[in-house]
C-alpha cells in the first residue's frame, strides 16, 4: 500500500510529464487534464488492480475517462507506470501517434475505453460494471465526469442507471473544476447542488479537495456489501491544478500557447522539476 507522500510523488510525476508533452504539442487541454492528477495517481498508484505488463488481464480493474479531453493526463499516468515508454509522450496528438487528443482503446495501450464523445463514457462504464456484476467478478470500475460534461443529458440517463441498479463496483468520481469551454459553469449552465443532486439520484456522495490526496484516497475504500447504493466522490478541483499560472487564468480549458505563455509555463515546468528533484 502507498503511502501519502508515494502517491504526491507520483502526482508530481504525473503534471510534469503532462505539461511537458502539452508544451512540446503548443496546445492542447491544460485545466481539465491537470486538475485529475492526484485523483489518477491515488487510482493507478495504490488502490486500482492492473499489470501493465498484460493490459488485457482479466482480474484486472477498469477506467474509463469519461471527460476525454484530459487524456493527456492519462496518458502521462500510464507511461510512468510502464505501459509504453515515456518518451512516446512528445508524440501527442501527432501524426501517426499511438496517443491521439481524447482516449482510444484501439491505439493507446492501457485504455479500457474510447471517450471524447462527452457523457458516452459514463455509460460504458455503467455497461461494464453491470457485465462484471452479472459475470460475478469482484472487478471495480472507476470513472472520472467532468463537471461541464453534466450538461449531457445521457450522463443522468447513466447516473440512474447505476442507481437504479446498485453498481457499487464502479466509482464515479466528478472534476468539479467551475470550467467548461465556453466559460465558467455558473455562467453557461449552473449545476446547482451537485451534491443533493446525486443524493436524490441515489447515490451515496463524498465532497473532496481535488488535491487532497489523504481525502480521495479515504474516498475511495471498498464497498462492504453488494447490495448498498453506488458512490460518487465531487472533486472541488481547480482548472490547471497544481500551476499557478495556469490556476489564476480566466479560462485554462484549451491554449494555444503563445510565445508569453509558453515562456510562463516553461519556468512552471522547471520550478516543479526541481521540486521533484
Amino acid at each position: 500500500m502507498a503511502s501519502v507522500n508515494e502517491i504526491a510523488t507520483f502526482a508530481r510525476q504525473i503534471r510534469i510529464e503532462t505539461l511537458r508533452a502539452l508544451n512540446h504539442l503548443g496546445f492542447g487541454h491544460y485545466g481539465g487534464s491537470l486538475s485529475v492528477v492526484e485523483t489518477l495517481a491515488v487510482l493507478y498508484g495504490d488502490v486500482m488492480r492492473t499489470d501493465p505488463q498484460r493490459p488485457e488481464w482479466p482480474e484486472r480493474d477498469y477506467f474509463v475517462l469519461s471527460k476525454g479531453h484530459a487524456g493527456p493526463a492519462l496518458y502521462s499516468t500510464l507511461a510512468l507506470k510502464g505501459y509504453f515508454p515515456v518518451s512516446q509522450l512528445l508524440t501527442l496528438n501527432e501524426n501517426g501517434t499511438h496517443l491521439p487528443s481524447h482516449p482510444d482503446r484501439l491505439k493507446t495501450r492501457g485504455v479500457d475505453a474510447t471517450t471524447g464523445s462527452l457523457g458516452q463514457g459514463v455509460s460504458i462504464a455503467g455497461g461494464i460494471a453491470l457485465a462484471h456484476r452479472l459475470a460475478g467478478k469482484p472487478n471495480r470500475v472507476f470513472c472520472i465526469v467532468g463537471d461541464g460534461e453534466l450538461n449531457e443529458g445521457q450522463c443522468w440517463e447513466a447516473f440512474q442507471f447505476i442507481a437504479h441498479h446498485k453498481l457499487n463496483n464502479l466509482l464515479l468520481f466528478v472534476d468539479w473544476n467551475k470550467q467548461q469551454l465556453d466559460g465558467p459553469l455558473s455562467e453557461i449552465i449552473n449545476p446547482g447542488d451537485l451534491c443533493a443532486k446525486f443524493r436524490a439520484f441515489g447515490f451515496v456522495v463524498s465532497l473532496v479537495k481535488g488535491d487532497d490526496i489523504a481525502g480521495i484516497l479515504a474516498a475511495v475504500e471498498p464497498v462492504s456489501s453488494p447490495g448498498d447504493a453506488p458512490r460518487v466522490v465531487i472533486l472541488d478541483s481547480k482548472k490547471g491544478q497544481g500551476v499557478p499560472y495556469l490556476e489564476a487564468l480566466p479560462n485554462s480549458h484549451h491554449l494555444r500557447l503563445t510565445p508569453e505563455m509558453r515562456a510562463e509555463l516553461e519556468c512552471e515546468l522547471a520550478q516543479l522539476e526541481v521540486m521533484h528533484d
